[in-house]
């Protein structure tokens, strides 16, 4: 009897074994590159808000892909037309392999749309998803019903115009969808492109001579080397161990012996970045998110938290043609090796300054706070104000062309808190204080974000110039979708 009850067991166990083996083919191997932090230990970011997730370093294998300029429909007189489509595809990241990926008039990412102020843009957006979609014109001043937040949601096989009066000098900005819940995912994908407005001054530097943008994007593949947003998705934002500039693996760029701008763009979901040359030499900031400084600014780092822009110029002239020149993270990490070659051409590549100055009126600094914003939480127990987004409640109200102080505040919690970029649609703001003090010289100029650390506190002036209803959100793409946005309704 005991031989059979063996016998038995034995036989039971194999079928079993047999089963789980066939399971655990299934199933990812256990590899930290592809394996999320552990959600029950609960997020792995404290302090400053970073993953422990390094970042593998870029080799300079692959030479940096341009985005190319979005060519109008046509143009008649100050009227200018244009098409995007949001669009599925696939893409060659890796050599010889296909990555499904979502673009904008392409596989990956978008083109370039160069506005000039005073333009009157018409564009139609088609949706050419599975899913629904938004297109959002960040850090453009634009009517409410135009801007793209989760309200105007265009359905798979839809689309929609939208026309705009460009009111702005020359700046940065950039594109991408808003759709309630499904932003992180979307921007992960591939959606995100941007736009370069343009003003009546010459610009000394030449689209990708001398000009070139960067953005800076990190994403984990899964082992067929695919964007798996759903298994690699963290609530307090998803972080990528491959980095990607303009959608290339480990890209360098060759350069001319001159000053070349740059324009940078963090578009990952939650990754900062504090970017230096490898030499440890000065570069000159000469723009934020809005625009130009009233002036240069002398740097040897610069932090940008998810969304921000900052414009750049690094004068390459300074160095050896064969010295080892490269743009690198805080902690050495290799973001882009630069080749240096011969400039080709006499270029005078004088740093401009704005048509308008940057100031802070007497009024503005004694305006009282009439807003007060409090950024609280982490994960999904993420709020603003104790409140998560609720697209039937309107906020706060404003009136169109008044400015107005807002206090935004960063409110710690018991385990240290995390930095939160701070992102209003719809308009451009100033920074007042932090903390109580003037804010440093690069974030003098027109802003639409502002990265808070725990326990910080700043003043900004906001006026909005066009009427609608516009978000106020954490711009961590999941405490975005977590519900860490507010809605103001201008009048």
């Amino acid at each position: 009897m005991k031989r059979y009850m063996f016998m038995i067991l034995s036989l039971a166990f194999i079928i079993i074994l047999g089963a789980c083996s066939t399971n655990f083919g299934n199933m990812r191997p256990f590899d930290m590159k592809n394996f999320p932090e552990d959600r029950s230990r609960g997020p792995m970011m404290m302090g400053h808000g970073h993953h422990n997730m390094p970042l593998q370093q870029s080799t300079g294998e692959n030479e940096l892909r341009i985005p190319p300029i979005l060519e109008s429909d046509k143009e008649i007189g100050n009227e200018v037309y244009y098409t995007i489509e949001a669009q599925k595809g696939q893409t060659e990241i890796f050599e010889g392999i296909q990555t499904k990926t979502l673009g904008y008039n392409s596989s990956f990412l978008g083109p370039v749309m160069k506005l000039k102020k005073g333009q009157n843009v018409h564009i139609k957006l088609k949706n050419s998803l599975d899913e629904e979609t938004t297109f959002h014109w960040h850090g453009l001043i634009i009517d409410g019903e135009a801007d793209g937040g989760p309200h105007d949601v265009i359905q798979p096989g839809e689309e929609k115009e939208i026309n705009f009066k460009v009111q702005q000098d020359r700046a940065t900005l950039w594109f991408h969808p808003h759709p309630k819940g499904k932003t992180a995912k979307q921007v992960f994908e591939g959606l995100a492109g941007l736009i370069y407005i343009e003003d009546s001054k010459d610009d000394p530097f030449e689209y990708g001579e001398n000009d070139f943008p960067l953005i800076l994007q990190d994403r984990t593949f899964n082992n067929q080397k695919q964007l798996d947003y759903q298994f690699v998705q963290h609530p307090d934002g998803t972080m990528g161990e491959s980095l990607l500039i303009n959608g290339t693996l480990s890209p360098r760029l060759t350069v001319n012996n001159e000053k070349v701008r740059f324009r940078l763009l963090n578009g990952s979901n939650m990754r900062n970045y504090t970017i230096k040359l490898s030499n440890n030499q000065s570069f000159q900031q000469i723009a934020s998110d809005g625009g130009l400084l009233n002036a240069p600014v002398e740097l040897k780092e610069l932090q940008l938290t998810p969304s921000e822009r900052a414009e750049i110029v690094i004068d390459f002239s300074k160095f050896k043609k064969d010295e080892d020149i490269k743009l690198i993270m805080d902690d050495g990490t290799v973001l882009l090796p630069f080749q240096i070659k011969d400039k080709g051409k006499e270029v005078k590549n004088e740093i401009q300054e704005p048509l308008t100055p940057v100031t802070i009126s007497n009024e503005e600094m004694q305006k009282q706070v009439s807003k007060e914003i409090v950024l609280f939480g982490m994960g999904h127990h993420v709020t603003i104000n104790g409140k998560k987004f609720d697209m039937n409640r309107i906020d706060f109200t404003q009136k169109k062309g008044e400015t107005e102080v807002w206090e935004i505040y960063n409110k710690p919690d018991m385990m240290g808190g995390m930095i939160h970029p701070f992102h209003i649609h719809g308009t451009q703001f100033k920074v007042i204080s932090i903390n109580g003090e003037e804010p440093p010289e690069n974030l003098q100029g027109y802003k639409d974000t502002i990265a808070l650390d725990p326990g910080d506190r700043a003043k900004i002036a906001v006026k909005f110039e066009e009427k609608g209803v516009f978000m106020y959100h954490c711009h961590i793409l999941e405490h975005e979708d977590n519900g860490m946005m507010g809605q103001i309704k201008v009048e």
